[in-house]
Order: C-alpha cells, then sequence, then structure tokens
C-alpha cells in the first residue's frame, strides 16, 4: 500500500505557500490548533483517531522530481520555489491527544508549531484523516454502547466510500470497540481479529439449502455460522440449519438473521433451537443496522448475542461530517509570539487565540471527568483539589518523532478506559449533556482583548 501521498492537498496551499516564501515569511513560526466545532449525531463527545496516519505521512512528507515536474506544468511557481520543495522535510513541533482520547468541541485535537509553508502544507492530510477516523471511532462506539455487551461485528467494506474508508474505516471502528472486521487488508495491517460468515451465494451454489450448509459445518466446525434467510427464514432455513448441526456437530456454531423482523424472528429462532437442544448456539444479526435500531432491540430483549454492522457504521451515515478545522492561533518572531485570532457573527466559529494547554480535572474520589480547561502554555496551573491530566503530549520535536506509537489493541484499552471516567449521562445516547470547556482568567481577557481591539479597529477607532 505504499504511495507517495504529499500532492493529497489542497491546491492553494502549495500557492500560500509560495507566497510565504517569496515573501520572506517561509521561516516565521506559525502555531495552528485543529479542532470541531459539533459533534455528530447530537451526541456528547468524540473520540480521536488517525493520528498514527498522520504521523506516517509526516515521516514520508517528500516531493520527487514527477511531483516538481507536476508543479512546473501549472506555470505559476518559481524555480527558487520548486527547489524549496525538493528538499522539503518538516522541522517542526507537534503536540496531539493521543488516539482513543475523549474529546470535545473547541478543544485542539493537535497543535502544529511550524515554519509558515511546513504548516500550511500539513492541513489537508491532517484534517481529512482527523476528520474520518475520529467520525467512524464515534460512531462505533455509538453502536458498541447500544449493544450493551453484545458482540459488534465491523462489516462495512463493500459499502464504504472507497479504498482507504474501508481500510481506516475498519481501523477506527476497532478503535470505537468493535470486536472483529470483514475487511481482511485491515486485518493483516493492523492486527484487528477477522469476522465473516457466508453469502447467499453459498446457499444457492449448491443443490439445497441443507446440503450447503453442512458443507460449509464440516469446512468450519470451529466457526460454522449459518446464514439462514436465503428462502425462508424460519421454514427452511432455520430447520435445516438445525439438521446440518445434528449430522456434523461443529465445536462452535451459530446463526445469522440477514432481514426481516429481527426481533420476532430471533425470539422464534432460540425457542425453536432452544427445544431442538442447541442452546449454545449464537444468534448474529445483520441487515443496515444502526445505534437506534440495536437498542430497541437490546430494550426488547432481543435473544441476539451479536451484531454485524456495515454501511450505516462505515459511512456514519446519519450523520456523516465531523468537520475538523485548521486556524492560526499565534505567529513567532524572534522568540515573540504574537496571539492570532479568527471572528465571526457565529459565536462558534470564533477562535481561542494563542499557544495553549488543554487539561482534564477529574474528581479525586470518583474519578469521573468533570471539566476541561484551556491555558496558555506558561500559565501556572493552581487546582490543587482535583486530579489533572494533560490532553495534548509531544509527538514531533524538531521534526523528530518523539512518540512511540501504541499498537491498535493498546489504543482500544485505552478508549475503554477513558469511557470509564466519563459521567454516565454523557454516555446516553438519547440525550444530550454539555460538557464544560472553560478557559483560563488570562486566557479569557487575552481573548477579549484582541475582540475588542479589532472592534474599534472596524469602527474606524485606530
Amino acid at each position: 500500500m505504499s504511495k507517495n501521498l504529499s500532492l493529497l492537498c489542497d491546491f492553494y496551499e502549495f500557492t500560500m505557500a509560495q507566497g510565504y516564501f517569496l515573501n520572506g515569511k517561509k521561516d516565521e513560526i506559525c502555531y495552528f490548533d485543529v479542532f470541531f466545532r459539533n459533534i455528530p449525531d447530537n451526541g456528547n463527545f468524540v473520540i480521536v483517531a488517525g493520528l498514527e496516519q498522520i504521523i506516517d505521512f509526516i515521516l514520508n512528507l517528500h516531493f520527487d522530481e514527477e511531483d516538481i515536474n507536476f508543479f512546473r506544468t501549472q506555470n505559476i511557481f518559481d524555480e527558487e520555489f520548486l527547489n524549496y520543495l525538493k528538499n522539503f522535510k518538516f522541522s517542526g513541533d507537534i503536540y496531539a491527544l493521543r488516539e482513543g482520547e475523549i474529546a470535545f468541541a473547541q478543544e485542539p485535537l493537535l497543535t502544529i508549531k511550524a515554519k509558515a509553508c511546513e504548516a500550511q502544507i500539513l492541513e489537508t492530510f491532517i484534517l481529512l484523516t482527523l476528520n474520518h477516523q475520529s467520525l467512524i471511532a464515534t460512531k462505533a462506539n455509538r453502536i458498541v454502547r447500544a449493544a450493551k455487551g453484545r458482540s459488534v461485528l465491523e462489516f462495512g467494506s463493500r459499502r464504504a466510500q472507497g479504498v482507504d474508508a474501508a481500510i481506516n474505516g475498519a481501523r477506527a471502528a476497532f478503535i470505537g470497540g468493535c470486536l472483529a472486521s470483514a475487511c481482511t487488508l485491515a486485518s493483516k495491517l493492523y492486527d484487528i481479529s477477522t469476522s465473516g460468515t457466508m453469502a447467499h451465494s453459498w446457499v444457492q451454489m449448491f443443490d439445497n439449502e441443507l446440503e450447503a450448509f453442512k458443507a460449509y459445518c464440516k469446512l468450519y466446525p470451529k466457526n460454522a455460522i449459518l446464514l439462514v434467510d436465503t428462502y425462508d427464514t424460519l421454514k427452511s432455513g432455520l430447520p435445516n440449519a438445525i439438521e446440518a448441526f445434528k449430522q456434523t456437530k461443529p465445536l462452535n456454531f451459530g446463526i445469522r438473521l440477514d432481514s426481516g423482523d429481527l426481533y420476532a424472528l430471533s425470539l422464534k429462532a432460540r425457542k425453536i433451537l432452544d427445544e431442538a437442544g442447541f442452546k449454545e448456539c449464537k444468534i448474529i444479526a445483520s441487515g443496515s443496522l444502526d445505534e437506534d435500531q440495536i437498542s430497541t432491540l437490546v430494550e426488547k430483549n432481543a435473544p441476539i448475542d451479536a451484531f454485524g454492522v456495515g454501511e450505516k457504521l462505515i459511512t456514519a451515515k446519519s450523520s456523516p461530517v465531523l468537520g475538523c478545522v485548521y486556524k492560526l492561533v499565534a505567529i513567532e518572531n524572534q522568540n515573540k509570539l504574537t496571539p492570532k485570532i479568527k471572528i465571526s457573527e457565529s459565536s462558534e466559529k470564533i477562535t481561542n487565540p494563542h499557544f495553549k494547554k488543554l487539561l482534564r480535572f477529574f474528581d479525586k474520589t470518583s474519578k469521573k471527568a468533570l471539566f476541561d480547561k484551556l491555558y496558555l502554555e506558561n500559565e501556572p496551573i493552581e487546582e490543587e483539589k482535583y486530579e489533572i491530566k494533560a490532553l495534548q503530549i509531544p509527538i514531533f520535536k524538531n521534526g523528530k518523532l518523539v512518540y512511540q506509537k501504541p499498537n491498535l489493541n493498546e489504543i482500544q484499552a485505552y478508549t475503554k478506559k477513558q469511557l470509564e471516567c466519563l459521567d454516565e449521562e454523557l454516555l446516553d445516547l438519547k440525550h444530550q449533556k454539555a460538557y464544560p470547556l472553560l478557559l483560563s482568567s488570562r486566557l479569557h481577557a487575552l481573548k477579549n482583548e484582541l475582540l475588542n481591539t479589532h472592534q474599534r479597529a472596524d469602527n474606524g477607532l485606530y
């Protein structure tokens, strides 16, 4: 899967980078924050994912001769700038929330401190990666929470919107809590457990349903999951599955319901299986499921052991955009920082200026997260009655990777641990609860000062 992705970048990033270069600003240090403004599905939080791919992109970021020749065909790039790109290497700092961390609106998921050209060229890939994987990890976790302990299997590859969406979507779904994936390549790349049963075509390839089921059980006795709705679930599929189990005696087995009234079918199937002596037979449900449908099935105590979830997970169909943005918050000249702010008539689009640190405060007894707070980077912390955690950690320093990437199982375990720190109301799928993000007094004063300064300038007072 090795690809040169250096041109996976909005074209204006390169035209702006050249503008900085030709105007003597290429070495000016900039600080950018990456954050989102709204939580998908009217949810209460987002699970951060995608940092590993961002790291790999930055480590491999270069422009080869083919790239440079492409730029020349655009007839707008100066040769001096193209020579700069030939030797391009990221030399800045990046601070980020770990993968699996819980994040809330307006919080910096990443902060980039780098020379202007370098910081600008990173924008597109960072945004597309965080936007996609964090969205899918968050959606997957909503589905996992709806299942209330029942296994959730990611079945989305064939509905994913492209190759990377399938592979990295499976990765993100695992971070969000899915037990396994049907995507074989994701399993190979990320050591995710594989999952799969059979298609209707398997049943149709045989002279009859019973022969199809028996053949499958003989081939895969340790995971004989039979799809029973090819013709008629209750009249033929389930009776033939039971007969196949009796004749082949698989070690681990189950049925999959993929259509119809899953609640009614699961009740009837469970009763028939139990009466036939197959109480250990698992029932797996699939078929365009999402967290709302799964919640309903669970609340009604449907006897379903696992859910296979595809298109509505891998596309985050109900709310398919996270909307991370990449905003300049400070520039540095001769070691002096000048804060920058973006102002809008919409209050949620007004940025929090300056180089900052993000802290999470926990109750010392319950260990539950109480609120997050943004401080200026060099601002002292005087809150002694809470446990405090710095959310951003160094990833790159002076262009060198200083972060040890965890494996995917470690990330999934970290996610689970962070979720345990949330109040139950934040985990509720049906109700919104605002989680407090506070600004320190110094940051609040700075933001108001900048707002007032710009308002006075707009009114012609300067």
